[in-house]
């Protein structure tokens, strides 16, 4: 018989990036083992993404502010705790962690926590204001969530080892666990003519693909500066037909920066700013690039970085992708910067 097992997160929309998707493939996983998957969100229930999600959806929104906060998730999770044999939260930093803890402190329903990467100390380097508000909370908030956990879950050993140091009084039940994505879909002919035909600029072009969100964490400003001085410092006639292709949400404010910079750069004729692609569109940009590119500045996983090595294409990522040992070591990738970010 099949475990009955709860993931709280704050949005299902996919334009979260990974958490989503880690959590979508994990509940198919588990799903194909007979357990029974369901998600309490955040979100408005009549957002389009809680109607689309692949499994139930307890929409318990709409939230208010960046934390999340929403009044109805704490009452939900007490009122149906002994529904479920497990609680899975995924990221910290917003109510459902908080919430998660309170309902469950003490009872016999059991809850484990993905930090997905919310404890590298980049952040604590990069936004030290952030960092002294985090402070503020941490010792009656989050640290309380991962202490009483029956477990902390890391989708690699150096997010695991990463997390020890952005905060002195750390104390939690550490687990390294396997963590990846599904196999691509077959049909790859139909994928790449789905993704030639909606971006027809580039045919005949040799494409690198950054796919994911356009965030500051991500390092797509070291990839466009990189990108230009490759431009710049070859020959023409060897450059003329190499295209970048930047895939996922941009029409938020540092993506519209970013678009600025690159023509900034003089790289109007050399970009394709795709918007965020699911389905045949985001295969087939898989399968129509030579290599994937991820210079991140932090990242715990990268579930992109494995659907393109699924798709036997080669990958260049920074050395702050903290799965790149693996990678590495098992000559799936190649370095891509040569110094610290």
């Amino acid at each position: 018989m099949g475990f009955h097992i709860l993931h709280v997160i704050s949005s299902v929309n996919p334009a979260g990036g990974g958490p989503i998707e880690g959590l979508s493939q994990l509940a198919a996983a588990n799903q194909r083992h007979g357990h029974v998957v369901e998600v309490a969100s955040m979100d408005d229930p009549e957002s389009p993404w809680v109607k689309s999600c692949p499994v139930k959806c307890h929409a318990l929104g709409p939230a208010w502010l960046g934390y999340r906060y929403t009044s109805k998730l704490l009452p939900w999770l007490k009122a149906h705790r002994g529904e479920y044999d497990v609680v899975v939260v995924n990221g910290i930093w917003q109510y459902g962690s908080f919430a998660t803890w309170r309902a469950l402190r003490n009872t016999t329903t059991p809850y484990f926590v993905f930090t997905h990467g919310m404890l590298d100390p980049w952040f604590k380097r990069r936004y030290p204001f952030k960092h002294l508000k985090k402070w503020l909370y941490w010792p009656w908030g989050e640290y309380r969530v991962l202490r009483d956990a029956s477990a902390v879950l890391f989708t690699c050993e150096d997010e695991r080892r990463l997390a020890r140091q952005s905060f002195w009084l750390y104390k939690c039940n550490e687990f390294v666990v396997n963590y990846g994505t599904a196999a691509p879909p077959e049909n790859v002919e139909i994928q790449k003519q789905a993704f030639q035909d909606a971006f027809p600029q580039i045919h005949g072009k040799r494409c690198l693909l950054f796919l994911g969100r356009v965030h500051e964490k991500k390092g797509p400003d070291l990839l466009l500066e990189a990108f230009a001085d490759l431009l710049h410092q070859q020959p023409e006639e060897r450059t003329r037909d190499l295209h970048l292709l930047m895939a996922g949400p941009d029409t938020h404010a540092y993506a519209i920066n970013l678009k600025k910079m690159a023509r900034s750069l003089g790289l109007e004729n050399h970009i394709t700013w795709t918007g965020m692609l699911r389905g045949d569109l985001k295969w087939g940009a898989f399968r129509c690039a030579d290599a994937f590119i991820l210079s991140s500045h932090q990242e715990n996983f990268g579930i992109a970085v494995a659907e393109a090595l699924a798709c036997g294409l080669p990958v260049l990522i920074s050395r702050q992708v903290n799965i790149w040992r693996e990678i590495e070591q098992s000559n799936a990738g190649m370095r891509a910067l040569t110094k610290p970010l």
